[in-house]
This record gives C-alpha cells, structure tokens and sequence, in this order.
C-alpha cells in the first residue's frame, strides 16, 4: 500500500494473510484499517524522514489555499491531509457541495487549474450510489468529491476507523493550522502559495503546441515534435529512471521548436528561463553539439569543451536518446503522464 500498488484495505490485508499463512485467516486476526495505516505512516517516516513532515505542512497550505477558491462550495477537508497520515504521492481530499458540477468545473477553469472529471458507480448493501470526482492537477494532486448542496451537514464515516469522518471547514482548518504551526503565519503562507507559479504547468503550455509543429521526413520520419520529445523522455527513464534534471531535459529539449524554428535550443531555453535548473540549462544547451559528436561532425576544440563538463556522459546519454526517439508507431506515455512522473521525483527527493 505504501507503494500504492494496493489502495484498497480490504484487498491488501487478504492478499497478504493468504500470501503469509498459505489459507484461510479469521477476519478478527487481521488488523484493523487503523492499525494498517498506522504503520504505513511509520514506514513513510522511515523512507522520507524530516521531508515527510516539511511536506504535510505544504500539503496543508495549499489545501486551504483550493479551500479559500472552492469557498461557495462549503468545502471540507478529509483524508490523511487532515489526519497527518500522509506519504510521497497522496494527494488531498476535499468534499464539496453543489447541485452543478459545471458551477465547480467554472471555477477551476477560471483559475487555470488542469482537471478531469470521473464519475463511479459503487454498489454497497445492496445500494447502488453514483460518484463524482474531479482530480485537480498541480504542485499537489487533489480529489474533489463532489456531493449535493443539502448534504453538507451530513455526517460522514471513515472506512478506517468506522467512526465519523474528521473534517475541517474553511475556519476550522485554519484554527487548526494556527495550533499545529504557531510560529508560521498562516495568510502569508497561502498568499505565497497564490503567487507562486506552478513550473510544470509550464512545461505542459510549452509542450502542447509541439504538437503541431511537423518536422522533416527525412530526419524525424516519426511525425510531429511533441511524439518526439515523448519518445525521447520514454527512452531516457528507462536509462536514468530518476534523474529529475536529466529527464527535464530530455522531456524539454525542443519546446523551442514551437517558438522560432530557426534557433530552437535559443527559444526554448528563454522560455524556460527560471524554471529549470542550471544543469538542465546546460543539457539542453549543448544537445545538438552531442548529436553533432555522436555523427562524428564536431570540432576537436568543441569535443574537449564537452568531455570537460562533468556531466559529459549524461548529455551524451540525452543524444543517443534524440536519436533513437525517432521511431513510427511505438507507444510513448501522454504528456500528464510526463509530468506527473516528474512531479513523483519532485515530491519523493526534492526540488530538482
């Protein structure tokens, strides 16, 4: 569950009663939903440490933050933001209000948020109850359950404990944060929160109109410069799986492309001026000079200039992948799947 290759507690503690003792195990010898999560709250201390705390603490900020923007909506915050029990890759729970879902998708759209809409059926004791969650994406992934406006005083149970659900209101919440974080002001946090600009949403708008750019058939037989750069990051995950700022890098290499084709690599790395890291810069900077070297075309002087650089190997990494991410018809991960990958490094080891 850590790992969240199970979400479900039920399936979890089954699979691994009939993986441990090979049959059949008394429900009251397994534990409790409490006490599985507990423990996955220990183990997300023991992998992430003090990064664990630093980050429920920008987990909350930024849920009061939607709170503040969703506030016609009566949101409430639920789930293991509120509780604490939080680990790399959990996103924030909130319930909202509303007899218009569109009322609430509005909202998002006029503050530029990135979101898609699921709807579910559950059938529970025989009931059969239908859904609907928007998933807001961003520095942190949220879940919006939107429910009807008369039942925002309904008291709501906990599938872990079975008792009713801890919530906050707007104010509540901010009471609480008051309490937890007494040296931390609170409204210049959120304000900050507010002003700060989401770099991945950056590299999403540069990204989207690559795929209108066609390139030449004789070099790029593969089509647009968008199914490029995706094929170019697939191949470098599977060769640095975490190496945020080279997988930047490759992901990034050619937004120019869509600005001036006629010096790429100079466009695209003023557009991206301030939110990639200097190693990055220097990827991008200098990937056609690999590619040149990897054809045997470079200068001698331009060749020491390169093999000096301490990150020599992994530009010449990057060009090999330029290179080989040139092929029809393969399958390559959509561009959220891109950025979400790179935000789950960003979350899991820090700011690149």
């Amino acid at each position: 569950m850590y790992q969240r290759q199970e979400s479900e507690y039920y399936r979890a503690k089954w699979k691994a009663a009939r993986r441990i003792c090979r049959g059949w195990v008394k429900p009251s010898d397994l534990p409790s939903n409490a006490e599985v999560r507990d423990e996955i709250l220990a183990l997300a201390r023991l992998h992430e440490g003090g990064k664990q705390l630093a980050n429920l603490r920008d987990m909350r900020i930024d849920a009061l933050r939607m709170m503040h923007a969703l506030r016609r909506f009566r949101p409430r915050l639920i789930g293991s933001v509120m509780t604490g029990h939080v680990r790399a890759g959990s996103d924030i729970d909130l319930h909202v209000f509303s007899d218009s879902i569109e009322a609430i998708t509005l909202q998002l759209d006029e503050d530029g948020c990135i979101y898609d809409v699921e709807r579910k059926r559950v059938r529970k004791g025989g009931e059969v109850r239908s859904f609907t969650h928007i998933h807001v994406r961003g520095r942190f992934p949220f879940e919006l359950t939107v429910y009807a406006a008369d039942e925002a005083h309904h008291v709501f149970r906990s599938s872990i404990t079975g008792k009713p659900m801890e919530r906050a209101s707007i104010a509540e919440f901010e009471q609480f944060l008051a309490r937890e974080y007494p040296d931390m002001a609170v409204d210049k946090a959120v304000a900050d929160v507010e002003k700060g600009i989401d770099r991945f949403q950056v590299f999403q708008s540069l990204l989207l109109p690559l795929e209108r750019v066609e390139q030449s058939k004789i070099h790029h037989p593969e089509g647009d410069a968008l199914y490029h750069s995706l094929q170019v990051f697939d191949l470098a995950r599977d060769a640095l799986p975490y190496d945020q700022e080279f997988l930047e890098a490759a992901l990034l290499h050619d937004v120019g492309k869509a600005i001036d084709s006629k010096d790429h690599v100079a466009a695209g790395l003023d557009a991206l001026a301030g939110f990639i890291t200097p190693r990055t810069h220097w990827l991008i900077a200098f990937h056609m000079h690999a590619r040149q070297l990897l054809d045997g075309e470079l200068g001698l002087r331009a060749r020491r200039r390169l093999r000096a650089s301490e990150d020599f190997e992994e530009l010449m990494t990057l060009a090999r992948c330029d290179r080989d991410g040139r092929q029809r018809g393969v399958e390559t991960p959509d561009i959220d799947e891109a950025i979400d990958y790179l935000r789950d490094l960003e979350r899991t080891f820090g700011t690149a």
